[in-house]
């Protein structure tokens, strides 16, 4: 790892020196982690790659063990797997000139190359970037470079706009805004409800789903979503899908089924770090 940087108190950014995925990543795909012989699997999406220096940035919420783990290597430690780039890249149909790029709380580091690639690109990109209060806030200065306009929002109108990212689409979108794509990346209920504001306008929405995985391969079905009443997987099928035909309600259901395991593992990490403490104090 070549660097680290707290965004806030519980995201932070890693910057892996990861030369062969770098040379080949593309917006909208992911790699797949794991930290030690012992550790499991999980999928974080690629937000940002240097070609030249060879390194992949990924930024990531401490919300498991695994990604409290994850949070406390430092500059110069090494992570045990690193596979990627994996997912079919963010694709745009021909004769989309103006897309909103959506991001929601850290999703707002998966939209942040999305927006910086069709930037580049030439399209002409908005950004509307939500977070709870201005505490979490991340990427901004970021995002103004990487976008035509730039829209902050917050729960609590500790900071941008009060309101949440939905309010904002849509008085974007009724002021007369004409957009050919949103693409919205956040928590799934904040995707689903992009979904239902830009469904009346027919305005074609991708979503990056983000569902439990373990191989990355297709193979052991954990990913598995519904999208048009079909079964697909998000590790090779996606990770983008469109949203007006995915089953929003499966997906939230589904990614809960372990909740009660990840709470036990990360209760029984934390208590071991206690005892160690004492120890020491002792």
């Amino acid at each position: 790892m070549v660097r680290k940087e707290v965004l806030n108190p519980s995201v932070t950014l890693l910057e892996v020196d990861a030369p062969k995925i770098a040379r080949k990543a593309l917006p909208g795909q992911f790699i797949i982690l794991r930290i030690d012989d012992d550790g499991e699997r999980i999928p974080l999406t690629i937000g940002d790659y240097d070609r030249e220096k060879g390194t992949i940035t990924i930024i990531f919420q401490k919300v498991g063990l695994t990604t409290m783990l994850l949070g406390d290597l430092n500059v110069g430690d090494e992570i045990k797997d690193f596979v990627g780039p994996l997912g079919v890249p963010t694709h745009v149909d021909e004769g989309v000139k103006r897309v909103c790029v959506v991001g929601g709380g850290v999703g707002c580091a998966i939209a942040y190359p999305q927006a910086k690639y069709l930037h580049q690109a030439g399209y002409e990109v908005d950004v509307i970037a939500g977070f709870r209060s201005k505490d979490i806030v991340i990427l901004e200065e970021e995002f103004k470079a990487a976008c035509t306009n730039f829209y902050l929002t917050t729960d609590d109108g500790t900071y941008g706009e009060k309101g949440f990212v939905t309010d904002k689409l849509k008085a974007l979108i009724e002021a007369g805004n004409q957009y050919d794509l949103v693409i919205a990346i956040g928590p799934v209920p904040m995707m689903k409800f992009v979904c239902k504001t830009t469904e009346p306008f027919g305005i074609k929405t991708l979503v990056s789903l983000n569902p439990i995985m373990v191989d990355g391969t297709g193979m052991c079905g954990g990913c598995r979503v519904t999208v048009g009443g079909k079964v697909k997987f998000a590790c090779v099928d996606g990770p983008d899908f469109d949203g007006h035909q995915v089953d929003f309600d499966e997906l939230m259901n589904r990614n809960t089924i372990y909740r009660e395991q990840e709470a036990a593992a990360k209760e029984q990490h934390e208590c071991r770090l206690e005892h160690l403490g004492r120890k020491l104090i002792q």
